[in-house]
């Protein structure tokens, strides 16, 4: 399993950005495989943590031609700055066990 970590600097978010923000975690989780997707912003701070099944699917969404558009919009408009990692996991645990 893969994370995808988002950190950003917020200029100013939106009804356009929710609307986006709302439509790219719909379409990871329904059309890329994605496990598992939280998102918060706090003051002008946003974290966004997806889990994937894989490197391909993480690249599949981020190549889709809807991503590719929120990711122009994102430098434009609504990020000062981001930060993207992606990383293997290789422990996962939580409470209560599932």
């Amino acid at each position: 399993m893969f994370v995808v970590i988002f950190r950003a600097q917020a200029r100013a978010l939106d009804a356009d950005y929710r609307a986006m923000a709302a439509h790219m975690r719909e379409l990871a989780l329904t059309q890329f495989g994605c496990l598992d997707f939280t998102a918060v912003t706090e003051g002008g701070q946003e974290i966004a943590v997806s889990y994937w099944p894989n490197e391909a699917s993480i690249r599949a969404w981020q190549q889709h031609t809807d991503h590719l558009a929120a990711q122009r919009l994102g430098r434009e408009r609504w990020y000062a700055s981001y930060t993207v990692d992606i990383a293997e996991v290789t422990r996962h645990y939580s409470h209560p066990t599932t």
